[in-house]
Formats: structure tokens, sequence, C-alpha cells
């Protein structure tokens, strides 16, 4: 049996991992999962590790989930997928229609893909082609907002306001109208400036509701998103909400806008939709927006866009158990207590240190992105998985964590900072 130093050996090989440098790959102790068993993952050596990420914030309930497994097993037996351009398939309809009776859209019709990048993508060509399809001129400028990430597809790397080394692809990048970001208290007022001033060259505002989780956990108020939207939507410009991170129950809504009580033209998903089973994403449309794409047979109104794998019947199985979960286990209300209870451990373990909670999405303050690396490594080292954003600490914990867990897992970490004493 193979050790995890020879795994890793074989993995840096032939793997090209993401947001890597794989010069460095085998200096950071990489972990080789073979398994998991509930919230935590197993490696290649057999020692456990509670994912204190998510795996990268999809994981909703935990691994292996019983009946997340039979869901999977259960559309096997039926079809793993079919072509969702001109045709239909039985579970991605009833997905569909689970999701319209639930997401904060009005007449909502949902668009599948297979990642909040591509989701995110397909909401910049419907707001685009909405205005073309009305008979609107020059409405083909997004406002996105200060500290924004919405993806690395040139699309939606153009809607973010760069870091992770993207000023790379500037070139590519087309340009949008920036407002400041969360990180601004006055933010929302920059921005609705903004709309005003823009309103009849803008085609959309595309914001993340009450967290930008990328750019290092900055949260706003419901109340400063819910100003926000009803200027851009009384300026008549289209609202597209990005939950990809936010989205089913990440914020103890099912939906970040429900506490803002938004109800956007685009609504983009992604992440946990499917308990982090396989990968799947969605963009919400309102009747009005899809509506506007209606007309004459392979006419111009059409939306020519589509992907091979979007509506894919195995994740629409998985994702919509994994809805019918959440209200059955009332994942919601054990979100809010843990996000309580988060709130008071890091007040209590970290005293004076900037912290930021959420639901359960929190950042921590370090000096630097290297002490941040450092943190987690200790944390990983005491069987906690953790991964920085640059000079932040991001947790996020499964949806389902216990009390105990959640204990565990700020003990780890207030050891780890203690022992990087820089931090």
């Amino acid at each position: 049996m193979q050790s995890g130093d020879e795994w890793v050996k074989r993995d840096a090989a032939v793997v090209w991992h993401g947001f890597t440098q794989m010069a460095a790959y085998l200096d950071n102790s990489p972990l080789v999962v073979e398994r998991a068993e509930g919230r935590e993952l197993i490696d290649v050596d057999g020692k456990r590790y509670f994912d204190a990420i998510s795996s990268l914030w999809v994981t909703t309930l935990g691994h292996r989930v019983p009946e997340l497994d039979e869901a999977v097993v259960s559309q096997l037996g039926r079809v793993a997928h079919s072509t969702m351009l001109g045709n239909g398939n039985r579970v991605v309809i009833e997905l569909a229609e689970a999701l319209a009776d639930r997401v904060p859209v009005d007449g909502a019709h949902v668009l599948f893909a297979s990642d909040g990048a591509a989701a995110v993508e397909q909401a910049l060509k419907i707001a685009f082609q909405y205005w073309v399809n009305l008979g609107v001129s020059g409405r083909t400028t997004y406002l996105a907002l200060g500290g924004a990430y919405h993806g690395d597809t040139v699309g939606s790397l153009s809607l973010g306001a760069g870091g992770f080394g993207t000023d790379l692809f500037d070139p590519l990048r087309f340009p949008v109208l920036r407002g400041p970001g969360y990180d601004d208290p006055h933010w929302a007022d920059g921005v609705i400036e903004l709309v005003w001033a823009h309103a009849s060259s803008l085609a959309a505002v595309v914001m993340e509701p009450l967290v930008q989780g990328a750019a290092g956990m900055h949260m706003t108020t419901p109340d400063d998103v819910a100003r926000v939207a009803a200027a851009v939507q009384e300026a008549g410009v289209l609202l597209v909400c990005d939950e990809v991170a936010t989205g089913f129950g990440r914020t103890g809504t099912l939906f970040a806008v429900e506490q803002c009580g938004v109800r956007p033209d685009l609504l983009v998903l992604g992440k946990g939709i499917t308990g982090g089973y396989l990968p799947m994403s969605a963009t919400v449309a309102s009747q009005r927006v899809f509506d506007a794409f209606l007309g004459d047979d392979l006419g111009p109104r059409t939306l020519y866009h589509g992907h091979s794998y979007g509506g894919n019947a195995l994740a629409a199985a998985v994702a919509l158990r994994h809805l019918q979960l959440i209200d059955e286990w009332d994942v919601l209300a054990n979100v809010r207590a843990r996000s309580s209870q988060l709130r008071s451990l890091l007040a209590a373990r970290l005293p004076g240190r900037r912290v930021r909670v959420c639901g359960l999405l929190a950042g921590i303050d370090v000096a630097s992105g290297a002490a941040g690396r450092r943190v987690c490594a200790a944390a990983v080292a005491r069987g906690v998985l953790l991964r920085p954003l640059g000079p932040v600490i991001v947790l996020v914990p499964p949806l389902t964590t216990t009390a105990d867990e959640l204990e565990r897992v700020v003990d780890v970490l207030a050891e780890a900072l203690a022992e990087v004493v820089e931090a």
C-alpha cells in the first residue's frame, strides 16, 4: 500500500491544480483524500480532517449522506444524462419546479450549467440580449462592486475586481462600471449614485448579496442591499444577484436575498446546489426577462447558448433530494444556532482579533498571506482542514456541523494562531 508522500508525487506528476503554484506543490504538504465519513475527510494514510471549508464551500450536509447517495444510485437506474438542448428530462423538470417554488424570483425559469462562473456568464449574456430583444440600444455596460468575485472565466473575471493574479488578463477583460465594495461603509450610497448617473447605459447591476466571500469575507447589512436593489429596479436596470456562495442556506436563509426582501431579475446559483456531490449551477430568470426571448422559431430572439452537461440528470436528482433534506432536517435552524455559537466562540477565544460572521461564513484577519498559509497548515496538522484567502482565514463548515464540532474547529484555530505568533 502506497504512502501519502508517494501519492503526492504521483499527483504532482500528472495533475495541474487550480490556484496552485505547482513548483511549490510538494513543499506545501497537500492532502490526498481517499474517502470521507460525515463531515470528515480521510487521506490515503488514514488520517481524518474535519472539513471546515466544506470542500471549497460546496459540501452542505456532509460527505456520504445516505439519502443523497441513494438519489444518485436511483437515478443511475434510469439515465445518467440526456441533453437539455431542445429536449427535456423528467428529474430536471422536477428540480426546476422545486427551485421555482423556492427562489425569490417572480415567474422563475431555470437555465442550468455546470459551475458558478458559467452561470454568471449566462446571466451576462441574458442581460445583454434582453435589451437587444426589446429594441433598446446602448444598454451594454455592467455595474459591479469593488471587491467583487464572480468566477474565473473571461466574462465573470471582467465583473470581478481583480486579485488572485488576474491582472495579467486585463487585456482580455471588458470594462465595467466599478462601484465601492462592502469594505466601504458608504458603499450603498456610492453604488446608488452610479446607478442613477449611468442608468441609460446599464444592462445590469451585478452583486453578491450580504457577503463578498472571495474578497476576504466582507459583509454588509440587509438594509443596504435592499436600498441598492430598490434603486436599481426603480432606475429600470436589471438586477443580477450572484448567490453561488451564499445560496442554499449558507447565510441562515435558503437564499441571502430573502433577508433583504429583494427579488432580483436574475439569480445565479451554484456551489451548494447539489450538496457538494456533482457539478451543477443555474441561472434563474424572472418571467419578464424570459418573455423577452420569446419569438419565431430559430429567430433572433432565441438565446443561442447552452452547455453539453447543462441539466445533467444525476446532478439534478441529487440536487432535488438535497433541497428536500434542507427542509426535512431543519438545516436552516441549525445554521442560525451554529452561527450564533460561532460568534460567541470567536469572541471568547480570539479577543481583539477582527472577525466577521454571517451564517456559517466567517473570516478572521491575520497579518499577511504568508501567515494565513502557516496558520492553516498548523490547523491541518491538528486535523482541521482550513484554507486562507490571502491574509484572511475563512471558516465555512458544513451546514449540519454540530456544537461540539464547532468548538473543536475554533479550539484548533486558536491553537494554530498561537503557534504562528506573528499572525
